[in-house]
């Protein structure tokens, strides 16, 4: 499968570090990617010094709805993938699988299952995590920004991110999506916990919950709720 032809990666970016370069260390090397980035520390001097030779482009982002659109906006590929700094695709053939169901069923969105490197505690959250995705997709599919593989034809239909959200605009978005034309693949991707530990497992759980129940509520989205703090 000629990747390089068929799919940009979008990465959004603040602060990120090393937990950047590692991500990007898994990703092949034929695949451009463009970095949204609001850095305020070294992040982007040290991705440009351990990726010499890789194709790379670095934008002004913002909040994740802002960053990705405006990565968006560069991609030329009939693909592209939304993915978060801190989530690594340790799968090697996770891309050319996600880009298989994708054409062969005609999906305009795909997204895997989440697991962490750093916590037992929290690898079971994201089976609870993945069962409720599964359940509550059926009907209002739920694609994690941090992997999500789109068509871009449905994506620009879509007109991207609501650049107004401040929160959860990666449900909002993939919401918008047909059931049918999307799917949870059994690949897996790692990330870290730090997430949970930041806000606690009752907010995340509990904001997951408000999300679904204002899924057809645009001014919810609008609202950070201390996410950000």
């Amino acid at each position: 499968m000629d990747l390089k032809s068929l799919i940009t990666i979008v990465i959004p970016c603040k602060n990120e570090g090393d937990q950047l370069i590692k991500t990007v260390s898994l990703i092949d090397d034929r695949i451009k990617i463009i970095v949204a980035d609001v850095s305020t520390d070294n992040t982007i001097d040290l991705l440009r010094d351990k990726f010499t030779n890789r194709k790379i482009k670095i934008v002004k982002g913002g909040l994740p709805a802002i960053g990705r659109n405006k990565g968006a906006k560069l991609v030329k590929t009939p693909y592209v993938l939304f993915l978060d700094a801190d989530v690594m695709m340790e799968d090697k053939n996770i891309l050319s699988d996600c880009l298989k169901a994708a054409m062969e069923k005609k999906l305009d969105l795909v997204t895997v299952r989440f697991t962490v490197n750093d916590s037992l505690i929290y690898k079971f959250v994201y089976l609870v995590f993945d069962l409720i995705q599964r359940i509550t997709s059926i009907s209002t599919p739920f694609a994690v920004g941090g992997f999500m593989l789109f068509d871009m034809r449905k994506f620009n239909k879509l007109g991207g991110f609501d650049p107004e959200d401040k929160f959860a605009e990666d449900y909002h978005l993939s919401s918008k999506v047909d059931p049918k034309k999307f799917s949870i693949l059994n690949s897996q991707v790692v990330t870290t916990s730090r997430r949970f530990k930041n806000k606690g497992l009752f907010y995340m759980l509990s904001m997951m919950i408000r999300c679904w129940i204002n899924r057809n509520d645009d001014n919810f989205y609008r609202r950070d709720y201390g996410y950000w703090d």
